[in-house]
């Protein structure tokens, strides 16, 4: 079946990327082959490639294309690396990791939407990532050391479990703060088994980290 869909992926890639300095040109390649439209409600399709989240069901919603890209970017990805994710939602971030890395394992919490997720990257066709459900502020010691960790929910700091799952020069990518107007997405690059560098790529807003190394249960400001 053919792509309706190529030349407003297209024009995304071009408009909300590009124009606002996305440089790497695997993530930038990644954003334009993923069909966003297959991780969306079907009567959302129309608007997948729009400058905003969409909601995907369970309070949820699909990011906006920027931040997907932001986050992926941050990342450093050269391709054959393995890669967390935490916070499924419906597919679609870990479809854009999947395109540059060799592994992705993604957390999900919610059942409905791991499911919803699985569903969706077979449609898409990717194969070279694994969706749990359970809580993912644990991350996933099983597969551990991870070249990359993306985490896309806001916590009031970066949990342990995930650096200690974090290789050696790899990088993990977080929006963290104590409130909803003021969390700063941070990337950690792990210099050695105890030094981490630190670096703030700017304010976002994330729905909340639930999970024993997050918040506990969903802040009133959110």
């Amino acid at each position: 079946m053919a792509d309706t869909y190529i030349a407003p992926r297209q024009q995304m890639v071009r408009d909300q990327l590009e124009a606002r300095g996305i440089k790497d040109k695997n993530t930038l390649a990644a954003m334009g082959k993923v069909p966003r439209h297959l991780f969306v409600a079907q009567e959302d399709r129309q608007c997948a490639y729009g400058d905003y989240p969409l909601p995907i069901g369970s309070g949820q919603t699909i990011s906006q294309p920027y931040i997907v890209a932001l986050m992926t970017e941050a990342l450093g990805l050269s391709g054959g690396e393995n890669v967390l994710e935490i916070g499924t939602g419906g597919g679609y971030a870990a479809a854009v990791l999947a395109e540059i890395a060799k592994q992705v394992v993604t957390v999900e919490r919610v059942a409905d939407l791991a499911d919803l997720a699985r569903d969706n990257l077979r449609a898409s066709g990717h194969q070279n990532v694994t969706v749990i459900c359970g809580d993912g502020t644990l991350g996933w010691p099983e597969d551990a050391p991870y070249d990359g960790i993306s985490v896309t929910a806001g916590g009031p700091s970066v949990p342990k479990a995930l650096k200690d799952q974090l290789a050696v020069g790899g990088r993990l990518v977080m929006p963290v703060g104590r409130s909803s107007g003021s969390q700063d997405l941070i990337r950690l690059t792990r210099v050695s088994q105890e030094d981490f560098k630190e670096d703030n790529l700017g304010g976002v807003r994330f729905v909340p980290l639930i999970g024993a190394e997050g918040w506990t249960q969903a802040p009133v400001w959110f």
